[in-house]
């Protein structure tokens, strides 16, 4: 039960130190940022937007009690960068070899394991299962 536990506290600051460490690049207007936001049409206002709630989902992936919270809107988050890869940038963006890519998986299965670990926390989810 300990080992699940730690596992599970891992993947949720993995998950929040990814999504940390891209701040820097929306907040000041990087370069790479600025233009996949411009491809899907969304700079500079999604930008802001899109770093502001990755801020929450991480703050929220580090409090105990409702990590489970940040886990939803981290998978929700990692669910538009998936489609805008798949849809309008593709894989590799800018020769980063497929990096943003594979943090937005990575990302995206650490926030789907910390909701899992708190499904029955969730009112929706436990009703469900």
């Amino acid at each position: 039960m300990k080992i699940r536990k730690v596992g599970v506290l891992v993947l949720r600051i993995l998950a929040a130190f990814i999504m940390l460490q891209t701040l820097y690049f929306k907040f000041t207007g990087a370069p790479e940022s600025i233009f996949i936001f411009s491809t899907i049409g969304m700079e500079p206002w999604g930008r802001y937007m899109v770093g502001s709630m990755e801020l929450v989902a991480s703050v929220l992936l580090l409090i105990p009690k409702i990590y489970w919270l940040g886990g939803l809107l981290g998978m929700g988050l990692m669910a538009g960068a998936l489609f805008f890869h798949a849809v309008f940038l593709g894989i590799e963006v800018q020769g980063d070899g497929g990096l943003l890519f594979a943090y937005a998986v990575i990302v995206f299965f650490a926030s789907l394991v910390a909701v899992l670990d708190r499904k029955n926390d969730i009112p929706v989810l436990k009703t469900l299962i």
